[in-house]
């Protein structure tokens, strides 16, 4: 396989981190300051998309919204319903919402308010809480500071959280980077962060019941696994028809779980088109990652989508990406591999894949399968290195 592709081809067939083209803040990064870009007349070229990317989308997605309130209170018959309803989803395009999933509205309500703390302040203040290289963790303008084409437009800002920690991780963080004066705001999305946790349990136990397998299965293995939570924030577009906020990708995690707005934006691609998803105030959005599709061995899709900006108006998002303990090994559970009769993926763990889409590759819908073909490579490297030789 050949990884090292040009940063414009299309997304639909691999792209690859490249270094930064636009240098104007003296450090070789492309600087995410939209109350100048968008001053400008013209979209800067770094930020628009291949046509096939952008094609529009031609009817809403009738996904299924699940309700969890049985399946919490043990009621066998809605759960019975519950795990249909997502077994029919994940089958299809791994996506599907959840409502009285137990978050207090005024929880969700306050941590987007908290968003704008973050993505209102001082430029020269966002670019001193950059991410470094390889890292997961602070401020993001465009990812510029990753690649330089198809940039989306947004501004992001990540941070990890364990929930195994006896540490409030996400005020720590919060504190350390931003200031006392954003201890509040760490506490709200520390509190958040406990209850996304609380909520990928749920879901991870019904994805075990609807496979027909353990039902604690997935939620065991889990329990020590790591999150990283992102804000989102996408400005107005004067172009927007031109580029994306987000582009076609699947999640490479194993669980995402999201809330946006009610702007919309969020579009996925199922029946061979993109269809928008309605935004719902009361309810969760769950897709479906390529790890889990590796451990559900390609029963349960990975779920395609992206995200398109609004030309008046901004967007906020919040998702909490949920991923294994980095050295456990993904594979599928033996009744699925029995049922299934072969496996569709070889083992590898969640660590291999984080380096792999952090160093090596740009997400996009065919992460898992290139990943795979990457590894294989790597594995007959090491066993021909590993031969005695000859002389």
């Amino acid at each position: 396989m050949h990884l090292l592709m040009d940063s414009s081809t299309s997304s639909s067939s691999g792209t690859l981190m490249c270094p930064p083209t636009n240098a104007d803040n003296g450090s070789g990064v492309l600087v995410f300051d939209t109350s100048l870009l968008q001053k400008q007349v013209n979209l800067p070229t770094e930020f628009i998309w291949p046509n096939g990317d952008l094609v529009l989308n031609q009817e809403e997605l009738q996904e299924p919204v699940v309700d969890l309130g049985g399946f919490i209170r043990g009621d066998e018959k809605e759960t019975a319903r519950a795990a249909e309803l997502v077994r029919s989803a994940c089958s299809n395009h791994g996506f599907f919402q959840v409502i009285n999933h137990g978050v207090e509205a005024s929880l969700i309500q306050t941590v987007h308010q908290e968003v704008d703390k973050i993505f209102k302040l001082p430029l020269d203040k966002k670019l001193s809480l950059r991410r470094k290289p390889g890292g997961l963790c602070g401020y993001s303008g465009a990812h510029a500071d990753r690649y330089s084409s198809k940039l989306p437009w947004k501004e992001t800002f990540s941070f990890g959280y364990s929930p195994n920690s006896f540490k409030p991780v996400v005020v720590d963080y919060f504190k350390s980077v931003l200031g006392r004066n954003f201890e509040v705001t760490g506490w709200a999305y520390q509190k958040y962060c406990e209850e996304m946790s609380r909520v990928s349990m749920l879901i991870f136990e019904l994805l075990g019941i609807s496979l027909g397998i353990d039902r604690l299965h997935y939620r065991n293995y889990f329990e020590d696994g790591s999150s990283i939570m992102r804000c989102n924030y996408y400005p107005p577009c004067n172009n927007s028809s031109l580029t994306l906020g987000t582009g076609p990708h699947c999640d490479p995690t194993s669980l995402t779980i999201l809330h946006q707005d009610q702007v919309g934006g969020l579009e996925v691609f199922a029946n061979n088109k993109w269809q928008a998803v309605r935004p719902r105030p009361d309810a969760l959005v769950i897709n479906i990652g390529d790890t889990f599709m590796a451990l559900s061995n390609g029963i349960y899709k990975s779920c395609s989508h992206r995200a398109v900006v609004n030309r008046e108006r901004e967007r906020r998002s919040l998702v909490f990406f949920v991923s294994p303990k980095e050295d456990k090994v993904v594979r599928p559970p033996q009744d699925l591999v029995c049922r299934e009769v072969t496996r569709k993926y070889p083992d590898f763990t969640w660590s291999d894949l984080l380096e792999f889409t952090q160093k090596h590759y740009r997400a996009d819908v065919a992460t898992l399968q290139s990943f795979i073909q990457w590894l294989q490579l790597q594995n007959q490297n090491r066993s021909s290195m590993s031969k005695p030789s000859n002389f």
